[in-house]
């Protein structure tokens, strides 16, 4: 059975007289304060048969939940965090690593902190707000909502690249099945140096005309490849007594070859039907299918996902929800509110959001929910004495609302919130909950630390 702490405490080196390590002793503090984190934690650990012990002696609950904490505040891959945990007294004092431990390696909190779900760190992120709450920190009364947009970890989506990507990757994955099963012949060809020279010929192509023509060339390769996947997936699904690792490369050529053909016909419709392809319909990475369109003011186009954030006085981000597509800000002002009833028992007594969440209805529904002030930075017809009860209570609203501004510029600089490296939709959430987590918790130690000691 996985542990949830150490049976025993390991001898372990004292915390450094500095300014961090002083955060990390305030962190490790509340984390002790809140046992539930560790329990939510190793309920999801425990999932699924991934009770067993990870890394040479095992990581328990507590030091899964740690050094993810570590891993975000420092944006460390898992190699550097494999490093620091083991070479650094704080961290392994923080993780609970004993002076005589060899550490785990990077494989081992890779699978561990992955292995905690996105679910999971929202209900420790609410763990942290109870804890603020019962502190006297952070009392909810006030909140400031804005939208920010996290990018997957892709390369600009264009369509030649696309295209290359799925010739690549589908034929990697059948010359790799091919050495693998002896007894299994696949027909197929090589097409990547093909496919390879149309992409470059594209990308360099002088007219429209030229390009067009290595456009038509390029998809007639990329249809070849994907016969070529579709042949050698009835070939395996047809052995007999198929093994775990035939449906393993059946399922990868599956998953690869629908991809390739939504990336064939939305180039086909915008290349050779000369359509505009609807941003919904769009795929911009067959490594992150999950990837949306995101159009900022008309001006920057981002590749990732809109998430809307709650912050509060103290500083603390107090909500956040990750939105599927691009809808309006407006659209999400409601739900939002909603969700600080959820967390408070109540609503916000006073509300500062960004102009795009502005709108008549939303003031009323507002209003409607004794919220005394709304405040949109931006009235868009509505009047200050509508949103606030004066024009100086409105001005002060306003100031207050840019304080998510610097929340967010922090948490993207800080904590790895502007580009999500993980894998996977699954993945890409439960980054942005394990970085709003540890920012939080840092936050919190400050605030417990006097001025002369930070």
């Amino acid at each position: 059975m996985r542990e949830k702490y150490k049976k025993q405490m390991p001898l372990m080196s004292g915390i450094v007289n500095h300014p961090h390590g002083k955060e990390l002793e305030e962190i490790s503090r509340i984390l002790d304060c809140k046992p539930s984190i560790i329990d939510l934690a190793y309920q999801d650990l425990c999932k699924g048969g991934n009770g067993k012990f990870l890394g040479a002696k095992g990581m328990t609950a507590e030091q899964v939940v740690r050094a993810g904490i570590v891993k975000q505040m420092n944006e460390f891959s898992y190699e550097e965090l494999a490093f620091h945990v083991v070479d650094s007294s704080c961290y392994r004092w923080f993780c609970r690593i004993g002076v005589t431990d060899k550490g785990f390696k990077s494989s081992a909190l890779c699978c561990n902190i992955k292995s905690v779900s996105p679910e999971t760190w929202e209900r420790i992120n609410a763990e942290v707000i109870d804890y603020a709450k019962e502190e006297g920190i952070e009392k909810g009364r006030q909140a400031r909502i804005d939208c920010t947009v996290v990018d997957s970890n892709i390369h600009a989506p264009k369509d030649s690249v696309l295209l290359w990507d799925s010739v690549r990757v589908i034929t990697r994955i059948l010359k790799q099945a091919a050495e693998r099963f002896d007894d299994v012949r696949l027909p197929m060809k090589d097409h990547r140096r093909v496919a390879k020279r149309r992409m470059l010929g594209i990308e360099n192509a002088k007219t429209k005309k030229q390009r067009n023509r290595l456009y038509k060339d390029f998809l007639r390769v990329v249809e070849k490849t994907i016969l070529y996947a579709a042949n050698a997936i009835k070939t395996i699904d047809g052995t007999p007594m198929m093994d775990v690792a035939q449906l393993a490369f059946s399922e990868q050529l599956k998953h690869y070859c629908d991809l390739a053909e939504r990336v064939k016909d939305q180039t086909y419709r915008r290349v050779v039907l000369g359509e505009k392809v609807p941003a919904s319909e769009k795929i911009v990475s067959i490594f992150e299918p999950h990837t949306d369109i995101i159009v900022k003011d008309r001006r920057d186009t981002l590749y990732g996902h809109k998430i809307c954030l709650t912050g509060g006085a103290s500083n603390l981000i107090l909500d956040c929800l990750i939105v599927d597509g691009n809808p309006n800000d407006s659209s999400l002002t409601d739900t939002m509110l909603e969700r600080q009833k959820d967390i408070y028992g109540r609503y916000p007594l006073k509300v500062a959001l960004d102009g795009g969440f502005a709108s008549k209805d939303n003031l009323k529904k507002a209003k409607g929910k004794g919220i005394k002030d709304v405040c949109f930075s931006k009235g868009r017809g509505l009047e200050a004495e509508d949103m606030c009860r004066s024009e100086w209570v409105f001005k002060r609203l306003r100031r207050f609302r840019a304080g998510i501004e610097s929340a967010i510029s922090w948490v993207k600089r800080s904590f790895g919130l502007s580009r999500c490296t993980w894998k996977g939709f699954r993945s890409f959430k439960s980054y942005v909950w394990s970085s709003i987590v540890s920012a939080n918790l840092l936050t919190l130690a400050r605030h417990r630390l006097k001025p002369n000691e930070v």
